[in-house]
């Protein structure tokens, strides 16, 4: 920062720096810093940073190339037309731009956000389904409950039997948490098969049919018969969401047997197919959408079309109409649901901002700093009559004045003049 800069408060450098898949943009004054951090490997570009912004700052960049391989930014800025306003970094579904700030600020500014969560409610076991299921790997569960070692340690030579219910089990895990002797096969989830485990199988050389699995499991399962040697643990643990990797895709809602998982989604609205282009996709050369959409519920049916959508886990962001080269999707936003817009000098662009996310109207102010005037209304030229102009007269107070001149640059003279009577006049000009 300049020397200037350090000894006014409001004189404002900015620069950029890049550390690996992050841009990171600075705004400083001597102050403080507004901290502005881009991750462009985290952007799928939906482009609403770029129709919020408010000085045109953001451009969107060349997505179909992007969606199908080109390592590129997906957004890119104007460094010198951004304000650091913090919508882009407010209104991201993704959380790929975030907005910092540090040193003394004049006031703490609330500016609104998506009014979006995901909660699990008091039917969560937990269990393993929903961490095993979502596609971000934004959920994760730390199990407090004892393992079997703890209660009843492994005993050699123990003789029984051990039988899974395939039509109970819903794949929760929890006896694979619980026993070393179970183990969860992995599958693929897909759109139309949530599941991301086909089979629940037993190792009996280490199992010893101790019981406390079969009073452990939820579903009632599993069926042992053997020597009991404990009582099973209370199910618990802590479930966390990463809300910097959550999309509100709704597939851990949709996967959950308990019916545990409360979503509201960052907008409202409906993804449709476009008869006359679905014929012209070609998923299997180009899969665009597949690779930008943060919900994934993109699919090539076996039969029949040649794409196909499971609309329940769309967020509306609308990436892949950004992706698609033959326009065979559009994105229609019916409402965002969005926190209060506090009582500002900037609530009216807060308010044109979060509108224009489903009208696709953005009013951006102007910032020319140029003054238009009011054009003034036609009058009618009114002829003005000039006085009678003597001209011996004329030629007389010219010869006068012509002759006080050279007595004015007196300074006595002057002052007599100015502060005297029409004699002193009379004696400048000799009349």
């Amino acid at each position: 920062m300049s020397d200037e800069c350090r000894k006014d408060s409001l004189c404002v450098d900015k620069d950029m720096d890049i550390e690996g898949s992050h841009f990171i943009y600075r705004q400083i004054s001597n102050k403080s810093v507004r901290l502005l951090d881009y991750d462009y490997k985290r952007c799928v570009g939906c482009g609403i940073c770029v129709g919020l912004c408010p000085t045109k700052a953001l451009e969107l960049g060349p997505m179909k190339e992007i969606s199908t391989g080109l390592d590129a930014p997906p957004v890119m800025m104007d460094l010198e037309k951004c304000t650091f306003c913090s919508m882009c970094a407010n209104f991201c579904p993704v959380h790929a731009f975030r907005m910092s700030s540090e040193g003394e600020l004049p006031q703490k500014e609330e500016f609104p956000g998506y009014d979006s969560y995901v909660l699990m409610n008091e039917k969560c076991l937990p269990c393993a389904l929903c961490r095993a299921a979502c596609p971000e790997d934004a959920i994760d569960v730390q199990f407090t409950f004892p393992k079997k070692e703890q209660l009843a340690p492994f005993k050699e030579g123990s003789e029984g039997e051990i039988e899974i219910d395939t039509q109970k089990c819903n794949f929760c895990g929890l006896c694979a948490q619980f026993c070393e002797a179970f183990l969860l096969v992995e599958k693929e989830a897909t759109p139309t098969d949530l599941l991301p485990f086909e089979l629940l199988l037993v190792d009996e050389d280490k199992c010893d049919y101790c019981v406390i699995c079969q009073d452990l499991c939820p579903e009632d399962a599993i069926k042992v018969t053997g020597e009991k040697r404990g009582e099973a643990p209370e199910i618990e643990g802590i479930l966390t969401v990463d809300e910097e990797k959550c999309t509100r895709c709704t597939w851990c809602q949709a996967v959950c047997p308990y019916d545990a998982v409360d979503i509201k989604k960052q907008f409202e609205g409906e993804l449709v197919l476009v008869e006359a282009n679905v014929d012209k996709c070609d998923p299997q050369g180009c899969h665009g959408c597949f690779n930008v959409c943060p919900s994934h519920l993109w699919y090539v049916p076996e039969k029949g079309a040649k794409i196909a959508i499971k609309e329940d886990y769309c967020t509306y962001c609308g990436a892949c109409v950004n992706a698609c080269p033959k326009d065979v999707m559009k994105v229609l936003r019916t409402k965002v649901n969005h926190t209060d817009i506090p009582d500002s000098p900037w609530a009216g662009q807060w308010r044109d901002a979060v509108d224009s996310m489903v009208t696709g109207k953005r009013h951006i102010p102007d910032t020319s700093r140029t003054l238009e005037v009011a054009k003034e209304e036609h009058r009618e030229t009114v002829e003005v009559e000039l006085p009678h102009v003597d001209g011996k007269l004329l030629k007389l107070a010219r010869k006068r004045i012509e002759k006080a001149k050279p007595l004015l640059s007196n300074v006595k003279k002057r002052k007599s003049f100015e502060c005297g009577g029409p004699e002193e006049v009379n004696e400048i000009t000799g009349d």
